[in-house]
């Protein structure tokens, strides 16, 4: 007889899964200068190592999902981490750039289907009244991942070399896959086949579409900044490398506040919910941009936690608004809507990283923030107008 795993233990499991590819996804930003001097870049170029991820993560989860339907849970799960551990092997011990760049890309594909694998993990394991609370739990590893795995893994870079972050995680990724392929029970449903008539049925919606152009332009907006955080940090304000590690923690902090606030604002009336967190957002930017004219740390410093507090609020909104969207509209692929989503999220994540390396380069990197404003501007206006539509 198996004897049954506890879904704590379980959740667990996923949890430090979710802490080692939440903290791999980000770690870069604060190790641009060094990755810029190491392989000779421009900053635009290091830029790549945060789009060229995102870019991965956007096409890993609708796509591997789809060819690993038939898949046992345990044994996709524990695969997606030695493909996680690979592609941060292959980063740390890159001898070029391009080897870098293509160690991000596998760690990315297996963030890509993580997010979408470990969702339905997480709710299985628990009895149906408890799954939202499964799932919250299991993304508390990403936000641990976001207060702590990435300033410690850009402290760890700084004191040693920049490749040690990367070590750092892959090691992390090695508990995990060790923890999955003891605590993920080898008997959970196997979805099975995906329905690929659910693309024409969700890509045919024109609200759905809409839902994933404003994730994208929403989330995106303060990529244009954040990716160069460190530069910006380190130039325009004066900080330390050693200050802008504790900086990061102070941002990661402001953001989980902003992150578990934004989800309580959008249970009632999301979309009106996330008109208002798209304006905040846009205001904070304008806030950092003052910040960096005036060139005051002190200012620099507030404005960086302002964006902190109000960067990733609008995500849990943005998650259930596609959620309850493909529970109206196309109730039989809820799961590849979702995963769609996930994508739009890291479509968003390229687009501004993009964008901020094109204004970095020919403009200055003191405009960032503005290229920002725009896109979440943007975001408010179409969410305002869809708030329009539904009164």
């Amino acid at each position: 007889m198996t004897k049954k795993i506890s879904p704590k233990l379980t959740l667990l499991a996923l949890a430090i899964n979710a802490f080692a590819i939440g903290s791999t996804e980000f770690i870069s930003v604060g190790l641009m200068p060094m990755i810029v001097k190491q392989f000779h870049v421009t900053l635009a170029q290091a830029g790549l190592t945060v789009s060229l991820y995102a870019l991965g993560v956007t096409v890993g989860a609708p796509l591997l999902t789809i060819f690993t339907g038939k898949w046992n849970r345990r044994k996709l799960m524990m695969s997606i981490m030695v493909l996680f551990i690979i592609g941060n092997l292959l980063t740390a011990f890159a001898p070029t750039f391009g080897l870098l760049l293509t160690g991000r890309v596998l760690a990315a594909l297996a963030h890509g289907i993580f997010m979408a694998v470990s969702t339905v993990i997480a709710a299985n394991v628990v009895h149906p009244s408890k799954r939202a609370s499964a799932i919250a739990m299991m993304f508390m590893g990403l936000t641990v991942a976001t207060v702590v795995g990435v300033p410690l893994g850009t402290f760890i870079g700084q004191q040693t070399r920049w490749n040690g972050s990367f070590l750092f995680i892959a090691a992390i990724g090695i508990v995990g896959l060790i923890f999955s392929s003891i605590l993920v029970p080898k008997d959970l449903t196997i979805p099975g086949k995906v329905d690929l008539r659910g693309l024409k049925r969700i890509f045919s919606n024109k609200s759905i579409i809409l839902s994933f152009l404003i994730t994208a332009l929403g989330y995106g907006s303060t990529f244009t900044a954040y990716t160069y955080i460190s530069p910006i940090l380190e130039h325009e304000f004066g900080f330390s490398p050693n200050m802008i590690v504790f900086i990061l923690l102070g941002y990661g902090v402001m953001v989980a506040i902003g992150n578990t606030l934004g989800g309580r604002w959008a249970n009632q009336r999301v979309l009106a919910a996330l008109t208002k967190m798209f304006a905040a957002l846009a205001v904070a930017l304008a806030v950092l941009a003052v910040a960096i004219i005036s060139g005051n740390a002190w200012f620099g410093l507030i404005a960086v936690l302002l964006l902190g507090f109000f960067a990733f609020m609008n995500v849990p909104g943005l998650q259930l608004y596609v959620v309850q969207l493909a529970e109206e509209e196309v109730p039989n692929d809820i799961s590849l809507t979702s995963s769609f989503n996930i994508s739009a999220f890291n479509i968003g994540i390229t687009v501004g990283s993009l964008i901020g390396a094109q204004v970095t380069q020919y403009i200055g990197i003191n405009y960032t923030p503005l290229a920002g404003i725009v896109l979440a501007l943007l975001a408010m206006i179409f969410t305002a107008g869809t708030l329009k539509k539904m009164k």
